[in-house]
């Protein structure tokens, strides 16, 4: 199959980056953040979540954020919304699309959010129904759709049954999230060619961590079947809580030299992106997780 001539980078950075950091972050270099990434040339960033401080202490503040940060014509700038009173929140703050997530495994959504599959499924009825009402497009995630830290491998049936059921309540995007890390090529292949038989694969994104050093590997593959939507976070954000040390999310940077060296479009800009990765790590006193931002910073 043909590469895609553009691809869609979904920036998680602000939100599934930052969530996982330790000590608190400012609303203003939340706001910097976004406007970094936004003036590099992203064309959509998950701002933050509206959830509860108590749960997610790091995504306090969200809705300042929003008021805070210059919205670019063009830019979609989301928020995570697992509820009715998150979604709630999130439309008093002016938030144009939203996103909901539900687990393929079931040990992990019981261990997660304390709720099967279905129930959490049920959750989001209100959240749809409510967003169709309003004009807001709503974007779905699927968790441990290529392993689950408590049930390891997981059926790519099952991921494709988690993926219909949000689709046909009205998310117009399925990202599916390799949320430990573990999938490889072969597999992120199959899983794709499963679940694109009922879902179009234009409607399909892929969310891989880099635990095994395999996401950019993966996304190749993604590309290959045809997807080209993809979930990064600058600098390589947010460690993975389930493998102790491990790397989390995939960096964009990483991302935007693979697909820049394939001749692949995404309005982008790749020395902006570096710097304002360079720049959060700063204010977080941490290493940059992004191996081109290492070795421009080396060169």
């Amino acid at each position: 199959m043909n590469l895609p001539r553009h691809v869609r980078l979904v920036e998680v950075g602000p939100r599934d980056g930052l969530q996982n950091e330790k000590q608190p972050i400012s609303v203003a270099d939340k706001v910097r953040l976004v406007d970094d990434l936004s003036a590099a040339g992203v064309e959509y960033v998950e701002v933050g979540s509206f959830v509860s401080p108590k749960w997610v202490p790091q995504m306090a503040g969200s809705a300042e954020v929003f008021a805070q940060i210059q919205q670019k014509p063009g830019v979609t700038y989301a928020a995570l919304t697992p509820n009715m009173q998150g979604f709630e929140a999130a439309m008093l703050a002016g938030v144009k699309e939203v996103a909901v997530f539900a687990a393929a495994s079931e040990a992990f959504s019981q261990k997660n959010i304390n709720c099967s599959i279905s129930e959490s499924l049920q959750r989001f009825v209100p959240v749809m129904d409510a967003a169709r009402e309003q004009g807001v497009r709503v974007r779905g995630y699927v968790s441990c759709v290529l392993g689950c830290p408590y049930e390891g491998e997981v059926p790519a049936q099952q991921v494709a049954a988690v993926a219909r059921e949000l689709f046909e309540m009205g998310c117009y995007e399925i990202s599916l999230g390799d949320t430990i890390g573990t999938g490889t090529a072969g597999k992120t292949r199959a899983l794709f060619e499963t679940v694109g038989r009922d879902i179009p694969r234009d409607k399909l994104a892929g969310h891989f961590h880099d635990t095994y050093g395999q996401a950019l590997a993966n996304i190749y593959a993604s590309l290959l079947e045809g997807i080209h939507v993809f979930d990064s976070s600058v600098a390589g954000l947010g460690g993975c809580p389930y493998a102790k040390g491990a790397s989390g999310n995939v960096a964009s940077e990483d991302v935007l030299y693979l697909l820049d060296g394939l001749g692949i479009h995404t309005g982008i800009e790749l020395a902006a992106l570096v710097q304002a990765g360079e720049r959060i790590c700063q204010v977080l006193g941490r290493d940059n997780g992004s191996r081109v931002a290492r070795a421009w910073r080396g060169a």
